[in-house]
């Protein structure tokens, strides 16, 4: 079970809001589908009030088949229907797959992190390795920190520059490919869980009503606890009997105890889904600002580039935000941005700063360059000039 628990949280890049949908929500469930499929299995999930000519053996069968057959509730002093097809309208069907719903519930919450694990990989980076790394940076010694930093540094670069090489709409969808994917994901978790709780209101209140508003006005006005209709605690059960010729129809009155565990499962459940869904919508919101405005991209360099020193003159400071905008784009800063939550502000610090000295090596480099070609173009076209002059003379 920790083994799978363990595959389940995957490698650490996410913030901790997601953590509680993809981890501890999709474990808690999983924990709660084995406590009630144990408890089914191994115990005794209904008892029947047979007939008293029942023997034993038609007892046991009574309770087996009101177990697999669909049961039906009717309230204690309300008219028990006339026929079998009347009573199929009270049905309930559901009691008998609360473990497997619960999985379905989980795998719904694993889902999102699912799909970023697998497309993010699309993106030409390893993200993975890249939070991992920059982990790992802080445990050795200083001079250790500064040749993982400094690896790390190459690695960001190396792609960053496979993404500026592209042109068009490739490079559009290669700068901003993380962020988008990463925003889906958010929106994900939020639709994820405010449809679970909208369903399950709907599959629990005894009204239209929240069922969780519901339960909490009873509790602060003392007003009697009404039984749910969806987790009735005594039901009724038509079943026939074949004897020679004639067909016998039974309705016996069974008790089910375990959805008076279940009724409080359910309760605890949908107060965390309405936990959970603020916390997404407010993570959604928290990250939506930063990684989509150009100014906060710009700013987020800044701030560690400012705590390195590395601004020596004004024009360092406008080349900060072509290093934020031109080199390290959405994506690039979106890594930091994981890596600082996920480590520490010294690495993105150090990081940022082996990062801004590739950038402006690379800067100076180009500027140099342009500088020699401009002096051979003039000293090619005075040399033109000099063979001219001679030529010019000799015509006179």
């Amino acid at each position: 079970m920790c083994r799978i628990l363990a595959e389940f949280r995957g490698r650490s890049n996410g913030d901790r809001i997601d953590r509680m949908s993809y981890v501890y929500t999709t474990s808690l469930f999983i924990v709660l589908a084995f406590v009630v499929g144990f408890a089914q299995c191994f115990k005794d999930p209904i008892q029947c009030w047979a007939p008293a000519e029942f023997t034993d053996s038609m007892v046991s069968y009574t309770k087996n088949y009101c177990w697999v057959q669909n049961t039906f509730y009717v309230p204690m002093f309300d008219q028990i229907p006339g026929n079998i097809s009347e009573s199929q309208d009270a049905q309930i069907s559901y009691y008998q797959w609360v473990p497997l719903i619960l999985l379905f519930m989980a795998i719904l919450f694993q889902l999102p992190n699912v799909i970023w694990r697998i497309l993010k990989g699309r993106s030409g980076t390893d993200l993975d390795n890249a939070v991992q790394f920059a982990q790992e940076s802080q445990l050795g010694s200083r001079e250790d920190q500064e040749k993982s930093i400094k690896s790390l540094a190459y690695f960001i670069d190396k792609w960053l520059i496979d993404n500026n090489k592209k042109t068009g709409i490739a490079k559009q969808i290669a700068s901003k490919y993380l962020v988008v994917l990463y925003l889906f994901v958010k929106i994900l978790y939020v639709l994820n869980a405010i449809g679970q709780l909208v369903l399950l209101s709907a599959f629990l209140s005894t009204y239209f009503n929240f069922y969780g508003f519901e339960f909490l006005e009873n509790f602060s006005s003392n007003k009697p606890w009404r039984e749910s209709s969806r987790f009735p605690r005594v039901i009724l059960c038509d079943f026939q009997l074949r004897q020679l010729h004639n067909v016998q129809v039974f309705t016996v009155q069974c008790v089910l105890p375990f959805n008076l565990f279940n009724e409080k499962i359910f309760i605890g459940i949908w107060f965390w889904l309405f936990f959970i869904a603020i916390l997404a919508i407010f993570n959604l919101c928290k990250w939506f600002k930063p990684i989509m405005l150009t100014f906060n991209k710009t700013q987020f360099c800044k701030q560690y580039l400012q705590l390195n020193n590395a601004f020596h003159s004004s024009y360092d400071k406008k080349r900060c935000a072509q290093f934020a905008e031109s080199y390290m784009s959405e994506d690039g800063v979106f890594v930091l941005r994981v890596i600082a939550i996920n480590s520490t502000d010294l690495v993105v610090t150090d990081l940022v700063k082996k990062l801004w000295k590739l950038y402006t090596n690379k800067q100076s480099t180009t500027k140099n360059d342009e500088n020699f070609e401009f002096n051979m173009f003039k000293l090619v076209g005075n040399s033109d000039d000099d063979i001219k002059k001679p030529q010019n003379n000799e015509h006179l």
